[in-house]
């Protein structure tokens, strides 16, 4: 019975990977006969997968979308990535109930080891907003070193690509992770170099614990988020801007149009101001589009002389 439930899980699996299987190939790659293939078929329908067969000699199988979402199978790094990608979402407060459904059906089914890690990287982020872009790929067994290595206080090695491209080794103590915007970076004391420093997941090639305890030191800085948004940014970063608008909105009502990309302060039951950094003026321009309201712009002057020009140019349209 084991070795029948573990050829239907390798069934499952083939058939996602691939958009069609001709059906000798399959047989041959699940090491079984064309009736036993037809049985194991059989089994996946009746649990809720919608399998399509073309018959004949040159048939084949494909996995075809269904009415409802059957029960997913997944591998470890597949559910971390999930459940990671799930919880960020929350985080930027657009998730909503089904997020959150999601989340929890995700960790239900966890096995205690994942749970554990899950646990470590909720227990070890903070958020902070920033504008939104595409983030580089993760690796999650990277993410759950790091994070276990925080909220146990255990000290790290890694290898790490700076910008440039130079590697290099790092001995760490690591104090806190911080998601900004779409990428993710940890905070904490370099050994080798005496001195705080903050270090993007992405660039992080591996990650082991030392096994060795630490204890905690006091930081140069009382808010993390402020930290990590100053040395990733710069207070003087060429090509920034820090954008302040006046909004004639609720300030409920503009943070649920942009809250995962500004900040928004109340300041009446009808107005509120928004703040941002960006790269680019005509983010936050898209962003303001998106409220439908009335507003002005305090700074920088840029982005009030590119809102005229924008206005121009939809007045002529």
């Amino acid at each position: 019975m084991a070795n029948t439930s573990s050829r239907t899980l390798r069934l499952l699996s083939l058939l996602q990977a691939r958009r069609y299987w001709p059906g000798p190939r399959l047989a041959e790659e699940l090491g079984v006969s064309a009736r036993t293939l037809r049985r194991d078929v059989d089994r996946l329908r009746e649990l809720g997968y919608p399998v399509d067969a073309q018959p004949g000699v040159d048939g084949g199988y494909a996995l075809a979308a269904g009415a409802a979402l059957p029960p997913l199978v997944v591998d470890d790094d597949e559910a971390m990535a999930l459940a990671v990608a799930i919880q960020s979402h929350l985080a930027t407060g657009d998730g909503g109930d089904s997020a959150l459904r999601a989340l929890t059906k995700v960790v239900q089914v966890m096995p205690r080891r994942l749970r554990a890690r899950l646990d470590a990287v909720r227990s070890s982020t903070t958020s902070a907003i920033w504008a939104a872009e595409v983030g580089a790929p993760l690796d999650h067994a990277v993410l759950s070193t790091v994070a276990l290595g925080c909220r146990d206080r255990e000290r790290i090695r890694f290898d790490y690509v700076a910008a440039a491209g130079s590697p290099s080794s790092r001995l760490v103590e690591p104090a806190q992770l911080v998601a900004l915007g779409p990428r993710w970076y940890l905070v904490g004391y370099d050994l080798d170099r005496h001195d705080w420093r903050t270090f993007r997941i992405d660039r992080i090639v591996t990650a082991d614990s030392t096994g060795t305890s630490f204890a905690p030191r006091t930081p140069p800085f009382d808010d993390v988020a402020t930290y990590v948004r100053s040395r990733v940014l710069g207070d003087s970063h060429a090509g920034r801007h820090r954008v302040e608008v006046v909004v004639e909105a609720s300030a409920d009502a503009v943070r649920a149009r942009v809250g995962r990309w500004a900040a928004v302060r109340s300041d009446s039951p009808t107005r509120c101001t928004m703040t941002m950094e960006t790269d680019s003026l005509e983010g936050p321009l898209f962003a303001l589009g998106s409220v439908g309201a009335q507003f002005s712009v305090v700074s920088p002057p840029e982005l009030a002389a590119l809102a005229h020009d924008w206005g121009a140019r939809f007045g002529r349209a």
